[in-house]
C-alpha cells in the first residue's frame, strides 16, 4: 500500500545517449527518503579517440553517497555493456547482485581469469523468478536477444508496475531457449503497466528483425558448400549462434575448433548450465594442424577486429597453430559496432590479401541484431499498454525515433532524458524533477581516471604534436653551468629547408636564457617559462604545428 507522500523515481547514470554502459537506478521513498535498486553495470570500450583506454565506466557517485539506501543491484544479462564493470566498481558498493545461472557462471568464469579480482558473491535466481530488493518485486521475463538467459524486468511497487525490458527481440524460431515470454507481457499489459523504459537500439528501423534459424540455414549452406577450410567468427558469447555453427558443421562432417580463450570460456559455461550438450563436440586449436581442410571448421574470436584476437593474427599469419590457405573461406557471422571499422576492414583486408573467401552480412544473411526493430516494438506497446515511456539504451537519434513511435502509438506521457536526469514515474504526471552526479571514468592500465582529468586529452594532444623536452643546469646567478638538453619525441627531425630541427631548439633555448635581465634569471620559473615560449615558437614557425614542451630547469 503507498503512503500519501510515496514517489516512483527512475535515473539512468549510463546508457542513455549513447550505446553501452548501462546503469539505471530506481528509487522509492518519500520526502527524498529512498530506497534504491540499480539495474546493469556495465561499460563501454575505448576507441581511436581515447588514446590508451580500454574501457569506460560510469561515474557512481550518486551510489555511493546512497550506499547505505542500495538495496541490489539486478542484472539483465551477461553481455559486457551490462555487467562488465562490476569487478571494478562492486568493491566500493559491496551491495547483493542478482543474476540468473549462465550469467552468474559467467561473470565467475571471467572474474577467475583476471588476476587479483576480488570475490564477489551473486545470489542466483532462476528464470521466471520472482523475487525483492528493498521495496521492489522485481519478476524475470525471459527475452530473445543475443546471449542465453536475457530478460527484461517487470519492477512491481505500490504505485505501480515497471517493465524495464533490457536488451530484448521477437523471434518466433530462436536456436536457442524459447521465444520471448509473450503471455507473462500480455499479463503485465491486463494488470496494467504504469511505465516502459525501452531498449531503442533499432527504433530507426522499419520492419522486424529476421529470424536465427533463418541465419542458422544461411551459415549451413555456407559451410557445406565451403571446398576448402571454414572459420566463423562472431561474437563469443553468442551461444546460439556457437550452437547454429556446431551444428552446421557436424552435418558436414567438419570437427569444431574453438580458437581464442573467449570461446573456450563460453562454450565451457554454455555446458556446465545447460545451453550446450554432448553432441556438441570442440576441440583445442592444437588439433587443427591434424585436420584435413575440408574436415575442420575454426570458431574464432576477433569479429571486431581486436588485434590480439585469433582472427586478427590469422590474418596477419601469425597464429601459432591456425593458418589459413587460397581458396579457404572466413564468415563474419556479426556486425561491425560502430567505431570498429577500420579495425575490421583491416583484418578482411588481410584475409584478401592471401587469397582467402570472405563472406559478411553485405553479402548473405550471416548476422541478425539482438533488438527489436518498429515492428517488434509495436507489437511489445500492444502487449504491455504502457500509460509512460521513457526511450533508453541508444545514441540521441535511436532515443528521438523511440519517443517518436511511442507517441504515433498513442502513448500520451514519454519523457526523454539524459544520464543524470531524475524521473518521477509517479504520483502525477511523469516530468523530470531533479538532477543526480554523472559522468564516467577510464580504465587506464591498472587505474580508473576521471574523464574530465586532463590525461586523456593530453596524450591526444601528443599523438597529434610531439613533445619538447629541454633540461637547463643554472648556477644561483641563472648562467648556464652546462649546455643545454633537448629532447624530441614525434617532432620531425628536419624542417622544409633542411634544417635541424633539434637545433633550433636548442638555439632557441640558449638565446633566450642569454637575453633575458639578470635579475629574472635569478627566478627557475621564470627562466622555465621563457625558454618553453621560445623554444614552441621556434619549432611552430618551421613546422606549423604546436608542440608540447617541457623545460626543467635545475639550479646547481
Amino acid at each position: 500500500m503507498a503512503k500519501a507522500r510515496d514517489e516512483l523515481v527512475f535515473a539512468p547514470l549510463g546508457g542513455v545517449g549513447e550505446i553501452g554502459m548501462n546503469l539505471s537506478v530506481y528509487g522509492y521513498g518519500a520526502g527524498g527518503a529512498f530506497t534504491y535498486m540499480a539495474v546493469d553495470l556495465g561499460v563501454a570500450f575505448g576507441g581511436d579517440d581515447l588514446p590508451g583506454v580500454d574501457l569506460i565506466m560510469p561515474d557512481i557517485r550518486f551510489l555511493l553517497e546512497e550506499r547505505k539506501n542500495l538495496a541490489g543491484i539486478v542484472l539483465t544479462h551477461a553481455h559486457e555493456d551490462h555487467y562488465g564493470a562490476i569487478i571494478e566498481l562492486w568493491p566500493q558498493l559491496k551491495v547483493p547482485i542478482f543474476a540468473t545461472p549462465f550469467t552468474a557462471a559467467l561473470f565467475e568464469a571471467k572474474r577467475l581469469s583476471e588476476p587479483g579480482a576480488p570475490e564477489i558473491p551473486i545470489t542466483v535466481v532462476p528464470l521466471g523468478g520472482r523475487f525483492k530488493v528493498g521495496p521492489f518485486d522485481v519478476e524475470l521475463v525471459s527475452v530473445c536477444h543475443s546471449i542465453p538467459e536475457s530478460n527484461a524486468l517487470i519492477i512491481r511497487t505500490p504505485l505501480g508496475a515497471v517493465l524495464h525490458t533490457g536488451d530484448w527481440k521477437l523471434d518466433p524460431t530462436p536456436t536457442l531457449g524459447a521465444p520471448t515470454d509473450a503471455a507473462k507481457l500480455k499479463a503485465l499489459g491486463e494488470e496494467g503497466c504504469l511505465a516502459l523504459v525501452g531498449d531503442s537500439t533499432n527504433a530507426v528501423r522499419d520492419g522486424r528483425s529476421p529470424s536465427e534459424k533463418q541465419v542458422a540455414s544461411v551459415l549451413a549452406e555456407l559451410i557445406a558448400s565451403a571446398r576448402g577450410r571454414v572459420a566463423v567468427t562472431t561474437f563469443a558469447s553468442h551461444v546460439g549462434r556457437i550452437r547454429a555453427v556446431a551444428e552446421a558443421a557436424r552435418a558436414c562432417g567438419r570437427e569444431v575448433i574453438l580458437v581464442g580463450r573467449a570461446m573456450e570460456r563460453v562454450t565451457q559455461v554454455a555446458r556446465e548450465t545447460g545451453w550446450l550438450d554432448d553432441s556438441h563436440v570442440f576441440h583445442g586449436p592444437d588439433m587443427y594442424g591434424y585436420m584435413p581442410p575440408d574436415k575442420v571448421l575454426a570458431l574464432c574470436t576477433g569479429s571486431q577486429g581486436e588485434p590480439r584476437a585469433a582472427l586478427a593474427r590469422i590474418a596477419e599469419d601469425e597464429h601459432p597453430d591456425v593458418t589459413l590457405n587460397r581458396g579457404d573461406r572466413v564468415i563474419f557471422s556479426s556486425r561491425t559496432i560502430p567505431g570498429n571499422e577500420k579495425a575490421v576492414n583491416r583484418v578482411i583486408n588481410g584475409l584478401v590479401t592471401q587469397g582467402i573467401e570472405v563472406i559478411t552480412d553485405r553479402d548473405h544473411l550471416v548476422h541478425v541484431s539482438g533488438h527489436p526493430r518498429r515492428g517488434e516494438m509495436e507489437e511489445m506497446y500492444g502487449w504491455v499498454k504502457p500509460k509512460i515511456v521513457v526511450p533508453v539504451h541508444g545514441e540521441a537519434l535511436h532515443l528521438f525515433e523511440h519517443a517518436a513511435l511511442a507517441r504515433r502509438l498513442g502513448v500520451k506521457e514519454v519523457v526523454t532524458l539524459r544520464n543524470g536526469d531524475v524521473v518521477r514515474l509517479a504520483p502525477g504526471p511523469a516530468e523530470i524533477v531533479d538532477e543526480v552526479p554523472e559522468g564516467r571514468f577510464y580504465k587506464d592500465g591498472r587505474l580508473l581516471v576521471r574523464a574530465d582529468q586532463r590525461t586523456v586529452a593530453d596524450r591526444r594532444k601528443l599523438s597529434f604534436v610531439g613533445v619538447v623536452s629541454v633540461a637547463l643546469a643554472v648556477d644561483d646567478k641563472g648562467n648556464l653551468a652546462a649546455d643545454p638538453t633537448v629532447d624530441l619525441i614525434g617532432i620531425p627531425e628536419m624542417d622544409a629547408s633542411g634544417e635541424s630541427m633539434l637545433r633550433l631548439a636548442f638555439e632557441a633555448a640558449e638565446s633566450t636564457l642569454e637575453s633575458m635581465p639578470k635579475a629574472r634569471r635569478r627566478d627557475p620559473q621564470a627562466i622555465a617559462d621563457a625558454v618553453t615560449r621560445a623554444v614552441r615558437a621556434a619549432i611552430s614557425n618551421a613546422w606549423g604545428k604546436k608542440p608540447v614542451c617541457r623545460t626543467h630547469v635545475l639550479v646547481v
